[in-house]
């Protein structure tokens, strides 16, 4: 069995990975890193792979599939959710990016005429090869994949939260011996705060800012993170009004027809209806007119709704912005969180709304992360990706002592054989 790293090597974003067993061969994820410069995996053509399989619909995993479609295609496999989230955020991508990717609506419709959706524990076989999907605690329908072929396994996390949340069930880690490991890095330097306490210190922060009369702003990612954020808030007895805008909206929409993928359905229900969902820019501008929390997309106010919001409300003291989602490098949200600046209609301003980071990760953290690799039997390889160049580097270094498995920060382009 030999993998290809085609990215995701000592970086966050554009994951995938080929995976050769002795004739057949399947690719693990194909993303993209969107950004000023939008940056892709290592190429790869659909005729050198038997199936692709995307873990979840999260862009840096997803976004660069229907590239396979330009000139030719392949089957491709993921749960029904992940199918309907992927493709609600890539045609989202399109119609924001479309000048710059290499492929248009047109491919994406042929992504979806080769899907094969499958279900959790379902076995797929091509050749002396097969895999299956396990569940991953981290998206609706989100995967991670276990490939066996000739006696080697391969376990490869995809983004991982072995603990759940309260939308989401646990990871489901019942394994047997593993001959290589592909995990994410992405927190395996830091320990997050634990959930009920920032859950908490949230609550808090949103009355304080509703007893000011205040509207308290949360940009969040709208898959998962919207939501969960609307269960946290049902889950405490929010007195105030909720409100979910943008793509968020959309996300519900199609979270609600999926209810064996939550770990309770009637409470997520319950919870993101009890939200009032905005669904124009009437209603949104509406929606300034008295205290609420505003749940709305992008988490890193990169476009969506979020810059319209941002726009109204962070130049009012008594209003607040509750940072929840993870800030990427040169962001407006991380610009927020690090200077107190924004861009208000092209003018830089300092933001006079209070502002606050909370973690509510969808991610394993340093300690979920060393509980896992702790339960993981035989002596595999390890392969530390999806993290900064210290995250994969250290966590492997730390592995390799801990444990004392063969584990490795691997580059892009780089070929491991077991």
């Amino acid at each position: 069995m030999q993998v290809k790293v085609l990215g995701a090597a000592k970086e966050v974003g554009r994951s995938a990975f080929q995976v050769n067993c002795d004739g057949v061969s399947f690719l693990l994820d194909y993303g993209v890193e969107l950004g000023k410069e939008s940056s892709y995996p290592l190429q790869i053509s659909p005729q050198e792979i038997n199936a692709a399989i995307i873990t979840h619909a999260h862009l840096d995993h997803s976004g660069n599939m229907p590239s396979l479609f330009v000139h030719g295609s392949t089957d491709v496999y993921a749960t029904p959710p992940t199918f309907d989230l992927s493709r609600l955020l890539i045609e989202d991508m399109v119609r924001l990016e479309k000048s710059k990717l290499p492929f248009d609506l047109s491919d994406v419709t042929k992504m979806m005429m080769h899907s094969k959706e499958i279900k959790y524990r379902e076995k797929v076989t091509r050749g002396n090869a097969s895999f299956e999907l396990l569940e991953s605690g981290h998206v609706l329908g989100g995967a991670s994949v276990l490939v066996e072929s000739q006696n080697k396994r391969l376990f490869y996390t995809g983004d991982i939260n072995p603990r759940g949340s309260r939308m989401l069930r646990e990871a489901d880690l019942d394994l047997g011996e593993i001959d290589l490991l592909i995990t994410e890095s992405t927190y395996s330097q830091t320990n997050q705060m634990p959930r009920l306490e920032a859950e908490e210190k949230f609550i808090e922060f949103a009355y304080e800012v509703l007893d000011r009369k205040g509207i308290l702003f949360v940009p969040a990612f709208s898959v998962e993170r919207s939501q969960e954020i609307a269960v946290v808030l049902k889950n405490a007895k929010f007195k105030h009004k909720v409100i979910m805008d943008g793509m968020a909206v959309k996300v519900n929409e199609i979270m609600l027809r999926y209810p064996e993928y939550l770990r309770d359905a009637r409470v997520f229900a319950d919870s993101v209806n009890h939200a009032v969902w905005v669904r124009g820019e009437k209603e949104r501008r509406n929606m300034l007119d008295e205290p609420a929390v505003i749940i709305s997309p992008a988490g890193m106010l990169v476009g969506g709704s979020a810059v319209f919001y941002l726009q109204n409300l962070a130049l009012d003291k008594k209003n607040g912005i509750a940072l929840v989602s993870y800030q990427g490098e040169r962001t407006p949200g991380r610009k927020l969180l690090e200077t107190g600046r924004v861009n208000i209609r092209g003018k830089e301003s300092k933001a006079e709304s209070e502002v606050r980071q909370f973690e509510f990760s969808g991610h394993a953290d340093r300690t979920a992360l060393f509980d896992f690799i702790k339960k993981i039997r035989g002596n595999p390889k390890v392969l530390t990706v999806h993290g900064d160049n210290e995250s994969c580097t250290k966590f492997a270094e730390e592995i390799h002592q801990k444990f004392d498995f063969d584990a490795h920060a691997p580059n892009a382009g780089e070929v491991i054989t077991i």
